[in-house]
C-alpha cells in the first residue's frame, strides 16, 4: 500500500521561483533552529519536533526501509521542500541547524551510509537537474505516490555526497562550491530504466537499485510472467541490478515477471537484497528476499490469499518486519471485490517478526479492538530485538515489547497530513523518528519530529520466573 504525498500549489510556486537561482540551491545552505518540544495531546509525551515549516514546505523522512541517522547518530538525512525547492537535507538533532545536502536535487530514495559520513543518491547525468520525490510508475492517483520517483530521460549517475566534508565547511563558514562535496560513483545508461528506487549495501560498496522497460523482458530462470492483479497496476515485467560504487560497474541480478516496488538491503548482512511485488494494494506476494548475484530468489514470508502484506522492512542482521493489515470489513471482502478476501480480521493480524534463517514467523502484537486507527499499517523494530512499533489509520504510534507482550501508545493521531507517519527507530532503540503534520497550521505539511521511548521502559528488566 503506497504512501500519500500531495505537493500543495504554494510548494510547486516556491520550486517555479527558486530553482533557477544557484544562489538559493547552493548545497551548504544552512536555516537556523526550528525545534520545539510538543507534548503529545494524547499520552502527554515530549515529541521533539526538529522542523516547523508550514504553508506546503513539507519535509518528509526516508522511507522506513532505510536508516534515518548519520552513523555518527548526529544528524538527521530527510527529503525537504523548502523556497530552495525538492532538496534533501540534514538537521542536527542537538542543535536543530538544518543543512541542504544536495545542490541539483535527487531522484527517489537518499541512501545513508552504514559506515561513514556518506550520503548516496540518484540525479540525472550529465549537470541535470534531478528531482525529488515523485510518483512510482504505474501508480494510481487516488492511491498516491511511494518513495522512489520517475526523473529526466536519458543516463542517470549515482552521487556520492561526503556529509563530514560538508558540515565541516559549514560550521567554519568555507562552503566551497558541490564539486569539492560530490564524487559520481557511475552512470546508468538510458536503455535501463530506473526511478531511485535503490538499497545500499552493508558494506556501502554496492547500490541495488530497480530497472524496468525491454531489459527487463527476458526473465530469469524460473521465473514467468505474472498476471495483473488488483485494479490498479497493469501486467508487466522488472528487475534488480548492482553499480561497483567505486568503478561504477553494473551487473544484472535478477529479472521477474510483476512490477517491483520498495528495494532494500539488510544493512547487517552484505550480499542480501529484500524488496517487494507493488500493486497499489494487496499483493499475491508482497515480500522477496534474493542474492545479489542473483541466487536464493524466494518468497520472504509465503502468504495466503486472505493475508494484505506490507511496509515490509530489515530491522537487524537476521529479522524483518511485516505488517498484516485488519482494515477491511468481513462483509466487504468477498472473492470478487477490489483486493479479494484479503486484509479482515477473520484471520490474525498484526505487527509479525519474521526470521530471514530460520523463516519462522511471531505476530508480536495488533492494535486493540477498542483503536479507532483498527488496524497496525507500517511498522519498524529496533536493532536489539526489544521494541516493535507501528502506526495505524488515526496516525497514532504504538510501541510493543517483544519481551513482555506489553503494548503502549507513544503518541496519539498526528493529523492526517500529506503522508503517514512511518515509523522508524533509531540504532540504539531509544527513540522513533515519524514525519508529523500535528503542528501544521495547514493540517497537511510534514515536518520531521522524534517520539522517545520513556526512560521507565527503556529501564525494564525481564527475570524469567519459575512456575510455583
Amino acid at each position: 500500500m503506497h504512501s500519500r504525498r500531495i505537493k500543495t500549489a504554494a510548494c510547486f510556486a516556491a520550486v517555479m521561483l527558486f530553482t533557477a537561482s544557484a544562489a538559493f540551491a547552493q548545497m551548504g545552505r544552512t536555516w537556523p533552529s526550528e525545534k520545539k518540544i510538543v507534548p503529545d495531546p494524547v499520552t502527554g509525551l515530549p515529541l521533539t519536533f526538529l522542523t516547523s515549516t508550514d504553508g506546503g514546505y513539507t519535509q518528509e523522512k526516508i522511507y522506513q526501509t532505510h536508516r534515518q541517522w548519520t552513523v555518527d547518530g548526529k544528524w538527521l538525512i530527510f527529503r525537504g521542500v523548502r523556497e530552495t525547492g525538492p532538496q534533501a537535507m540534514a538537521v542536527n538533532e542537538e542543535t536543530g541547524q538544518i543543512v541542504q545536502v544536495t545542490e541539483n536535487g535527487f531522484s527517489g530514495m537518499l541512501c545513508v551510509s552504514n559506515k561513514t559520513m556518506m550520503l548516496y543518491v540518484l540525479t540525472a547525468g550529465g549537470g541535470g537537474r534531478g528531482r525529488g520525490p515523485a510518483p512510482e510508475p504505474g501508480a494510481a492517483p487516488a492511491e498516491g505516490r511511494g518513495p522512489g520517483g520517475r526523473g529526466p530521460s536519458g543516463p542517470r549517475q549515482i552521487l556520492e555526497i561526503d556529509l563530514a566534508k560538508l558540515f565541516a565547511d559549514v560550521a567554519a563558514k568555507t562552503v566551497k562550491p558541490a564539486a569539492n562535496y560530490t564524487r559520481v560513483c557511475g552512470t546508468i545508461p538510458p536503455t535501463l530504466q530506473v526511478d531511485g528506487n535503490m538499497g545500499l549495501d552493508a558494506n556501502d560498496d554496492y547500490m541495488y537499485f530497480r530497472v524496468q522497460g525491454p531489459e527487463t523482458t527476458q526473465l530469469s530462470p524460473g521465473q514467468t510472467l505474472l498476471p495483473g492483479f488488483g485494479p490498479r497496476f497493469r501486467q508487466s515485467t522488472s528487475g534488480l541490478r548492482s553499480m561497483n560504487l567505486k568503478t561504477g560497474e553494473i551487473k544484472f541480478i535478477v529479472n521477474v515477471g510483476f512490477g517491483i516496488g520498495h528495494v532494500q538491503s539488510n544493512p547487517w548482512m552484505p550480499g542480501e537484497i529484500v524488496f517487494c511485488w507493488e500493486t497499489g494494494g494487496k499483493a499475491p506476494q508482497r515480500t522477496w528476499i534474493v542474492n545479489s548475484d542473483g541466487t536464493g530468489l524466494r518468497p520472504l514470508y509465503p502468504e495466503a490469499p486472505y493475508e494484505w502484506i506490507t511496509h515490509e522492512a530489515v530491522i537487524n542482521r537476521d529479522e524483518a518486519v511485516i505488517a498484516i493489515l485488519g482494515h477491511r470489513s468481513i462483509a466487504s471482502a468477498t472473492p470478487t471485490s477490489d483486493w479479494g478476501i484479503a486484509g479482515t480480521f477473520e484471520h490474525p493480524t498484526g505487527v509479525a517478526i519474521v526470521n530471514l534463517r530460520t523463516r519462522e514467523m511471531r505476530i508480536v502484537g495488533q492494535i486493540p479492538a477498542w483503536s479507532k486507527g483498527r488496524s497496525d499499517w507500517h511498522v519498524a523494530g529496533s536493532v536489539d530485538g526489544r521494541w516493535a512499533a507501528s502506526d495505524d489509520f488515526q496516525f497514532e504510534v504504538w510501541l510493543y515489547d517483544r519481551h513482555s507482550g506489553e503494548m503502549n501508545l507513544l503518541a496519539g493521531p498526528q493529523k492526517q497530513g500529506a503522508d503517514h507517519i512511518h515509523p522508524t527507530f533509531n540504532a540504539d532503540g531509544t527513540k522513533i523518528e515519524i514525519q508529523s503534520a500535528l503542528i501544521s497550521k495547514d493540517n497537511r505539511s510534514l515536518n520531521i519530529c522524534v517520539v522517545p521511548i520513556p526512560k521507565t521502559f527503556l529501564n525494564r528488566t525481564y527475570p524469567i520466573k519459575t512456575p510455583e
